[in-house]
Formats: structure tokens, sequence, C-alpha cells
């Protein structure tokens, strides 16, 4: 063995040596800061020396998803960091916090070095004493730096907050693989179902098997689940919706009639933009007896049409030149088909119900009966479930668009297939399950509310956290919806009291350094129909096998209104962010300030600057369906069609560096930092 191995090696195990003799003091410091360690029966956070030093990997998000479900769920202890009193916890309140970075923060760079361990815990420095006074306006930055960079976030003063209340950053990595960076959110809310929870589904999906009919009644929403699905649901069944003026409700059922179904259909709609919105402008009908189309009919809007969505829809001009058929006279139509007895079939039903303005309370959605293959609440595309259960492909027209006749036999086919190989048909097994459930099924030890019951949760987010975060009847949660952080801090704190466990994301940072992706256009690519939803809540459903591995910029971002999305003037960015990191230093110091004693605080970044990858993905992506395209040009089969070259008309390239260059930075940003602590008093 040479001398520069030797070298090397010992170099190594003195590293580790060091390691572990510096992490208990790490520790220490950590929680003496947080509380008084003269009081034994307070909680504290001790990371595991030995088990951080071994490890591979940085601590994932899934690790810090367990830590939160031991605190507050009873579930088995981490192995990297130990929680001790985790009983005495009176409340748990976690903050996704994006933008936060070694930079912003003015820490050292992570090692780089192959023979250092890159997952101890960060040293944050003792803030000066006295403290820098705060600016009150924005110094000027050197030439040299970006105005909307993490560097220039660092030298407005950085987040005082942190240095004030933690002693390290623990280096996390978020979830993904070398040419993606997926859902943060997602891994978070979604945990592996415990030994007990497996064998009661299964006894629960032998039941049901061995007494299901063979019909569509067996797959029927619940009202339950259509109130969750924001289903227009007839005021006979519950107060929650309330028909506007033009809607029409299917009568209520002659309660002296037996259960069953006299007729079922298939329904998809398509949509135009118009003056006043979206409108419908074709629906058609399938027979699920005869498989034969039952109504098929294009339909003027009321208003102008602005965007016929050709590419989506498949509507044009001239298709409704000649089209005199109202939403009125197609409502009539179809209440000479629906009865109270039929059942309705669709993909994502409600958006169809309420393009018809319908009420009808027996529903079968495809969405919900299939499974999404990384589980709930994400929803499968109607192409990717074709695709995969029957084999064949559907909605490939290109800028022909879909074809609404296609999608409901679609639709059609897969109740079919589900009844013909039973409920367990086109479930995905990964037995995962929504952290909120895993919550209220736990034996909570909170003293205010006793041993026994679920800690009460709420999450206070951008958007629709209630359909975002897979909130149901198994797994309830207190849902507060906001649009901006001020909003976020007003209703974690409206949340204090009530809750044992808050959940919140603080986005305003990230959107002033650039990292939030703006709401998509119509034509971006997205299906218009599902555009808001899927932006609101993170569950895109028209293409599951991309949303598989989607890009966490994608999917974790909320909607960036249209001022903060427009391109200020560089004053206005200068302004923009150092607002944004004096709002957010203020906001944490005084959620941290609010939280009773024995409150766990928990703030994670998540990931980091995800634009460089985004970048390059879209171009790799680009490439591969110009490739895409040239086989099919060559075998006949492909349509020809899309775009295969860059906007000057230059062929798109990729190389092995490219390659390497986006592997290096979906690294880059799948790095994030975790800080613990609980506040004694």
């Amino acid at each position: 063995m040479g001398k520069g191995r030797k070298a090397k090696i010992k170099k190594a195990k003195k590293n580790r040596r060091e390691a572990r003799r510096v992490c208990p003091h790490i520790i220490a410091r950590l929680n003496t800061q947080i509380h008084s360690s003269s009081q034994a029966n307070l909680p504290r956070f001790q990371y595991s020396n030995s088990e951080i030093t071994k490890r591979r990997d940085p601590v994932g998000i899934n690790d810090v998803r367990d830590l939160v479900l031991h605190v507050i769920a009873d579930s088995p202890p981490p192995s990297w960091i130990r929680v001790q009193n985790p009983h005495s916890i009176q409340k748990l309140v976690v903050l996704l916090v994006p933008g936060i970075t070694s930079t912003v923060l003015s820490l050292p760079p992570l090692p780089t070095s192959a023979i250092e361990n890159r997952n101890v815990p960060i040293a944050i420095p003792l803030p000066p004493d006295p403290p820098p006074p705060t600016p009150s306006s924005p110094p000027d930055l050197p030439s040299s730096v970006d105005p909307h960079s993490e560097e220039a976030a660092a030298l407005y003063g950085g987040i005082p907050f942190i240095t004030r209340t933690f002693s390290h950053a623990c280096p996390t990595r978020a979830p993904g693989d070398a040419n993606r960076l997926h859902s943060v959110l997602n891994t978070f809310f979604q945990t592996p179902v415990s030994g007990e929870e497996k064998r009661r589904r299964l006894r629960e999906r032998v039941a049901v098997e061995r007494s299901a009919k063979k019909d569509p009644t067996q797959y029927l929403l619940t009202v339950e689940q259509m109130v969750e699905n924001d289903y227009p649901v007839p005021s006979y069944l519950s107060d929650v919706f309330s028909k506007p003026d033009g809607w029409i409700e299917t009568p209520e059922a002659d309660p002296d009639s037996k259960p069953g179904y006299q007729s079922v259909y298939a329904i998809d709609c398509e949509m135009c933009i118009t003056a006043d919105g979206k409108a419908l402008t074709r629906v058609c009908v399938i027979d699920y007896a005869t498989n034969k189309v039952a109504y098929d009919q294009f339909v003027k809007p009321p208003s102008p049409i602005t965007d016929y969505l050709t590419r989506f829809s498949g509507i044009t001009a001239q298709a409704l030149e000649s089209v005199t058929t109202t939403l009125a006279d197609v409502q009539a139509h179809l209440s000479t088909l629906i009865t109270p007895s039929t059942i309705l079939i669709g993909h994502s039903l409600e958006s169809d119900l309420r393009a018809l303005q319908l009420s009808h309370p027996r529903c079968i959605d495809t969405a919900l009966i299939f499974h999404h293959p990384r589980g709930r609440p994400l929803k499968p595309g109607l192409a990717w479930l074709t695709r995969k259960w029957l084999g064949r492909t559907i909605q490939d027209r290109g800028p022909g668009g879909h074809d609404p006749e296609e999608d409901a036999r679609a639709c059609v086919d897969l109740l079919k297939a589900k009844i013909k190989n039973g409920p367990g048909y086109g479930e995905f097994k990964t037995d995962y399950e929504p952290i909120l459930a895993r919550i209220a099924r736990s034996q909570s030890h909170t003293p205010s509310r006793g041993a026994g019951t679920g800690a009460r949760t709420a999450i206070v987010d951008h958007g629709n956290p209630g359909a975002w975060h897979g909130t149901s009847a198994d797994a309830p949660a207190t849902t507060v919806p906001c649009t901006n952080d001020a909003e976020i801090l007003e209703g974690v704190l409206g949340a204090l009291d009530s809750h044992e466990f808050v959940f919140a994301r603080l986005m305003g940072l990230a959107d002033a350094l650039g990292w939030v992706t703006p709401k998509a256009p119509a034509d971006s690519g997205t299906n218009p129909e599902n555009a808001e939803t899927s932006r609101d809540n993170a569950v895109p459903t028209e293409n599951a096998e991309n949303d598989a591995n989607h890009d966490a910029a994608a999917a974790d971002t909320p909607p960036v209104p249209p001022a903060a999305a427009a391109s200020p003037d560089q004053n206005q960015t200068n302004n923009t962010l150092f607002s944004a990191v004096s709002n957010l230093d203020a906001q944490l110091t005084a959620l941290h300030a609010a939280l009773p004693p024995r409150t766990a605080f928990l703030l994670f970044s998540g990931h980091s600057d995800p634009r460089s990858m985004s970048v390059l993905a879209a171009r790799r992506a680009q490439y591969q369906a110009s490739q895409n395209q040239k086989r099919g040009a060559a075998t006949g089969t492909g349509t020809g069609t899309g775009n295969a070259g860059t906007d000057d008309g230059e062929p798109v390239r990729w190389s092995t560096a490219d390659d390497r260059a986006l592997e290096e930075a979906v690294a880059r940003a799948r790095m994030g930092l975790l800080f613990v602590g609980v506040k004694s008093s």
C-alpha cells in the first residue's frame, strides 16, 4: 500500500474520531441554548453522533417526517436523533421555508472532500453582542452580486432569528434520483403504514372482495368522498354546496324504491375560454351497457370565445360556426336521460358536472377508484390509466386535442375492468398513507386531551391545503388556505391554542429569490381544465408518469400572483428581496415568541435553488421529444407534430456533458437544512 493511500486512511480515521468527539459538544450547546438543562424533565433533542457519522446520505425528508411522527404520533424513535422526554412535549410546530440556505445564513459550505463527513450538523456562530442594528433600507450591493441572489440576501442581514435560536443546522436531502427532484411535500405528508394497519387493510380487502357485487354500485362515491373532492353535492344529501342560478339537480330518489341502477352513463366535457371564463363547448355521453354514444353535442357558449384551447379540447372555430345548442338545451336533454337511479362515470367527474352545472347523487370517479403510483392524495391521469390498465393509448392526437368520446369510452372500459378483476385491481401496493391518518389513530399522551386521542392537526398553507395534503374523514385536519406569508403567520398563531400539531409553509423568501414557478398559462402544456387545481393542490392529474417523478419546483410551489410574476426593475428587486428577508425574520421571531412552553419547533428548507435543474430538465425533455418524433416519422407511427427544435429553429442537442451537468444541478437542488429545538418558556 502506497504512502498516499495510508495517509488518506489515517486522515479519514482522524476525522471520524474528531466527529465523535465534537458531536456531543455540538448537541449540548444546541440544547442549553434552547432551554435550561437544569430542568431534567424538559424534552430535548439530541443528535445521535454515532448514527450521523456513519450515514452515507444526509438526513432525508422521510427522516424529518419520522421524527415528527415520533413526537406527535407515538411512532418508533428515529436512529439519527434522540428525543428525551417526548411525552412532555405539549405541541409541535413544523415550518417549511424554502430559500433558507447556508449562503443566506453566511454559514461555511458543506465539505467537498470525499473523506470528510457531510452529514454532521453545521455549527452556527454565536450572534455578536450587542447585535448589529437592523438596516431600515437595503444597503448598496457590490456590482458583482446579483441583487436577487442568496449572496444578496446574506448581505441584507440574513435571518438573525436562526442565529439567535439554533446553534446548528442539520444538512438534509430532498427526495429524488439522479435526474429529478421529487416533491418534498408529498414525501413529508405520506408515510408507510404500520404492520398493524397493513393487517387491518388486508382483512378489510378480503371481506370486501368476498361480499363484492359484480356491478357498478360497489364503486359509488360516498357523500364524504364527494365533499372531499369538491363535487357539487345535491342539496338533499348535504348543504355544503349552494346551487347558483342556472344549475339543475337530479330529483331525490323515492325512499321506497330498491337501491340499484337503471342506467349507467360515462360523461366527458370539453371547455373553451370565453370573455367570462371557462365554458362548456362539447359534451359526450356513452351508454355503459351498449357502449354506444347516447348523446354527443357541440355547445355554443353564452359569451364570445377568446381561446378555443384546440390542442386540448379539439374544438375549433369551424366546429362551432353553425352551433346553436346552449347549455340550457344540454341540461334539458340530459334530464331525459338521467334519473335518480342513474350512475354517472367520469374521470375527475366533478369538473364535468360543474361544466354542465349539474348536481347528481350517484357518481363513480375513475381518478379515485384507481390509484396514482405514488398514492393519495395524487390522482392518476386518464391517459396513463388507460395505457397502464387497458393497454391502449388515448389523447395522442397532438394539436388535434382530446376526443371526449374516446375519453368517455376509456372510463367505461376502466370501470368494466375494475368490476371484472375485483376491488384491488388498479391499486398500487405501496402501503402508504397520509401522516394525518397516522396522527388521528395515535394514542396521544398530550395532558390537555388525555391518553387515547390523536393530536389535533392544523395545516396552514397556500392554495387549497385540504385537497393538497390528503385530509379526509380518516385523516382529519383543520386547513387554513392563504395567499401570502402574512396570512400564514396569522393562521398559525390562530391555530396554536386549539391544536397540538401545526404545519405551515412560508414562501416569501423563495419567491423573492426567483425560485417560485409562475402559475402555468393556458398554453403551457397543462390541461387547462385542471391547470388551476393542479397548481394549487400539487396533484397534476393529466400525466401520472411524469407526475410520478415531477419536479419539486413545479409541485411544491403555489401560484404566483400576477404582480409577483412580473419582471421588476433592479431597485424594485432589491426592495423585494430585502423586504422578504426582513419579513421572514420578523415572522419567525413573532411566531417563536407566541409558542407555548414545551413546544417543539422544527424548521426545514426542503431543497435549494431548483432553477438550473429545471432549465436543464426541460431541455432534456425537449430533446427526448424530438428524438421520439424522428423515430415515429421513420417508422410511420408518430404524429410528426411538436417542437423538435429551439425557438430560433436550431435542433435541440444533448450530450453526456449535459447529463453530468443535470445530475450536478439536481444534487445541488436536493440539498436542504433542518433546525430543531424545544421552547422552554
